[in-house]
């Protein structure tokens, strides 16, 4: 049995998902981890883990959610926004992070 510690594995990778309801954005991010796990941190402030990054991606598919960097301008219309003036939200914690997943968008307005 060894004295060392175990230690919490390294986030490498980041992805920002979103999906669109009515007249809200609704924000995902998918951190996959040196250990090949991924969770998805979402709107409700819970992470869900999964068992690699695939699986991630699935289950944000089946939630209609679709990852940003891929959105094209036609996407983002049908999601009622214009893409050039939506970004992800950005904060310094998690926490801080939480009340920017959900965000209100004026369809048809961008």
């Amino acid at each position: 049995m060894s004295d060392i510690p175990e230690t919490e594995p390294a986030r490498v990778q980041s992805y920002w998902w979103c999906a669109g309801f009515g007249d809200t954005l609704i924000w995902s991010r998918l951190d996959v981890y040196d250990t090949g796990v991924a969770d998805v941190f979402g709107a409700t402030g819970d992470y869900l883990r999964y068992d690699d990054e695939t699986a991630a991606r699935m289950a944000l598919l089946d939630a209609d959610f679709r990852e940003f960097d891929g959105l094209d301008e036609e996407d983002a219309a049908i999601m009622g926004f214009d893409l050039d003036t939506m970004e992800p939200p950005r904060a310094e914690s998690d926490e801080e992070l939480l009340p920017l997943m959900v965000h209100k968008i004026a369809r048809g307005l961008g």
